[in-house]
């Protein structure tokens, strides 16, 4: 949450689309099955995880021997994901995966990949090992959002400093400072 308010912050045209939108589909109500509906607001998590995955390598070990491309790994082989480099790659996700581009996904994660499909992108892992949270973290994050916007205005603070800051997850190394106001 703290990454998208950091990239809305810098990208304002984003923050009033998506409070627009959020505008749009509840009006003055406020309803659970609405979320399913914030497209913008999705696409805009979507770059944020990208960018700013939550957690920048996983491990896992092979049960049995598996066979990856044209490589055999034996039975309990330790292998690293390293999710924040795949999530950087040029190859897969194009020369402007560095940039704040919402609109890579406006057709969904298949297509944000340039061809390469949705393995690509993993910020809660995927298959067999998924975080059992994935599906209530973005229920959550969406809902916040939704009353941030709603409620408040928020820029950066003169004194933020962008330093993204990779430890087992990616936090912000000397603190997000944003400047917030309630706009009712």
């Amino acid at each position: 949450m703290v990454w998208t308010m950091v990239c809305l912050s810098l990208h304002q045209e984003w923050k009033i689309r998506a409070s627009e939108e959020i505008v749009q589909i509840f009006g003055d109500k406020e309803d659970f099955e609405g979320l399913k509906n914030l497209k913008v607001l999705t696409m805009i998590l979507n770059e944020v995880l990208s960018l700013y995955t939550p957690v920048i390598t996983m491990t896992h070990a092979t049960h049995k021997d598996t066979k990856l491309g044209n490589m055999m790994i034996p039975s309990g082989v330790q292998l690293s994901l390293a999710m924040m480099q795949v999530h950087h790659d040029r190859e897969i996700w194009g020369d402007d995966v560095n940039e704040f581009k919402p609109e890579r996904f406006s057709e969904g994660i298949i297509n944000a990949t340039r061809g390469k499909g949705s393995s690509p992108f993993f910020p809660f892992s995927n298959g067999p090992r998924v975080c059992i949270g994935q599906n209530l973290a973005m229920a959550e994050v969406k809902t916040a959002m939704a009353m941030i916007l709603r409620r408040f205005s928020f820029e950066l603070s003169p004194s933020y400093k962008h330093s993204p800051f990779p430890v087992f997850t990616l936090p912000p190394q000397f603190g997000a400072h944003l400047i917030i106001r309630n706009i009712s």
